[in-house]
């Protein structure tokens, strides 16, 4: 069973098309990324897809259920391209907060959250307040956050924004690690270099359209994910 199952999925706001009968399906265990410019459907897909927006017509099953069945969304974790929370919390409360949404307490919540912080390398961040914090280190807690609790589809929008080199390298390594342990990734992201050494699969959309999907290295036959993303955009 697929992990996400769209079926012709459209959506207008208004008179104009957000997204024209996708179809797309994400595989567990695997990197999907989906790819577009601006204005392109990607986060309005990624609403859908969280029950937070309703398609205007098709289906989207999340391990087999209806996303707008809250159901769907036990085992999903999301993080947004701008993560951000109180300006009071301190960075462990933030990744305990999460922890115990899905359920964590006592003791393990306490191990988990130490866990989640040293993976990301911000344990020494412990105490600090969100507010006192740079763009790159409230990213780092974010990821963190989603590995609290039991989550089998990460899904994340511009994982890497605010990340330098250094991070940037971390995230990918941890990104495969999550991917080896089972857990699959969906991902929105403008940096075309780095989703080509990481996902699987992709889809690009431009206008609400998908101008190509598959498996990555069978649709590039050869090309960087750069000149074929080009290539298709500017079609």
């Amino acid at each position: 069973m697929n992990v996400i199952d769209a079926q012709n999925v459209s959506k207008n706001y208004g008179s104009s098309r957000a997204l024209s009968s996708l179809t797309l399906s994400v595989a567990p265990a695997s990197v999907y990324a989906l790819l577009g410019p601006n204005g392109s459907g990607k986060t309005t897909f990624v609403k859908s897809v969280l029950g937070l927006v309703r398609a205007n017509s098709g289906t989207i099953l999340i391990n087999g259920i209806d996303s707008n069945d809250p159901k769907s969304r036990e085992g999903v974790a999301y993080l947004p391209e701008k993560f951000n929370f109180f300006p009071y919390y301190t960075i462990d409360g933030v990744v305990k907060f999460y922890g115990s949404m899905k359920g964590l307490s006592g003791s393990e919540l306490d191990d988990r959250c130490h866990l989640a912080l040293k993976t990301l390398g911000i344990d020494d961040l412990v105490g600090k307040k969100v507010k006192e914090c740079s763009k790159g280190q409230l990213q780092r807690t974010g990821i963190a956050s989603m590995l609290m609790g039991n989550n089998n589809l990460l899904i994340l929008d511009e994982p890497f924004s605010g990340l330098d080199p250094i991070a940037i390298k971390e995230l990918k390594d941890l990104l495969r690690s999550l991917k080896e342990q089972g857990k699959t990734l969906f991902i929105n992201s403008h940096i075309l270099s780095e989703m080509e050494k990481l996902c699987d699969h992709a889809a690009i959309l431009n206008k609400g359209e998908c101008l190509a999907q598959g498996e990555l290295q069978s649709m590039l036959n050869g090309k960087s994910l750069e000149d074929f993303f080009y290539e298709r955009v500017k079609q």
